[in-house]
C-alpha cells in the first residue's frame, strides 16, 4: 500500500508560496524537488507537467489543485506541496481559486503509483476539516504533520 509519506519530505513543502500564478506555482514546485536532488531535470518535468496541464486543468475543485506528469527525469514517485498566500486562478472545475497546490511527478513505468496516489490525495482532501487544516497552514511543518496524520488515520488499504 502506498503511503503518502514515502513519496513527501518536509524539503519539497512551501508555505507560503512565492508565485501567485499558475504557471508559476507549478515551476516553482518543480524547482522544489530539484533543490531537493529528488528529481534530475527540471526542465523536462516543467515541460512535461504544463504540456499536460495545458491538456486539461488539475484544479479539481474545492480550492485544490494535483498538476501531474511522468518523466524519466523523476527516479521514483514524488510530491511536491504548495501554499499559495492568497487563493490563485487554476482554471478549476468549480470556476473557484485555488488554495493548495500538490505537485506529483513518476517515471513513466510508474502508472499504478503515480494512480494510486492522486487517488489518495484526492480522497484525503475530499474530507472538510482536513481541507481546511491544509488550507490555513502557517508553515511546511503543520502541512507534512496534517499529511501525517491523515496517513495515520487511514491504516487500512484503499480501493
Amino acid at each position: 500500500m502506498l503511503n503518502l509519506l514515502d513519496i513527501l519530505s518536509l524539503k519539497s513543502i512551501k508555505v507560503p508560496l512565492a508565485a501567485t500564478e499558475k504557471k508559476a506555482v507549478v515551476f516553482e514546485l518543480v524547482d522544489l524537488l530539484a533543490e531537493a536532488k529528488l528529481i534530475s531535470d527540471a526542465q523536462k518535468i516543467k515541460t512535461v507537467v504544463w504540456e499536460r496541464e495545458q491538456q486539461r486543468t488539475t484544479g479539481i475543485g474545492e480550492g485544490l489543485a494535483i498538476p501531474h506528469g511522468k518523466s524519466p527525469a523523476a527516479s521514483g514517485l514524488v510530491m511536491a506541496i504548495g501554499r499559495p498566500t492568497e487563493p490563485i486562478d487554476f482554471d478549476a472545475i468549480d470556476k473557484r481559486p485555488v488554495r493548495l497546490v500538490v505537485l506529483l511527478v513518476s517515471p513513466p513505468e510508474k502508472t499504478a503509483d503515480h494512480i494510486q496516489a492522486l487517488g489518495r490525495i484526492s480522497r484525503m482532501m475530499s474530507d472538510p476539516k482536513t481541507r481546511l487544516a491544509a488550507y490555513n497552514a502557517e508553515s511546511a511543518e503543520d502541512l507534512y504533520r496534517l499529511f501525517e496524520q491523515a496517513e495515520q488515520s487511514t491504516g487500512a488499504p484503499m480501493a
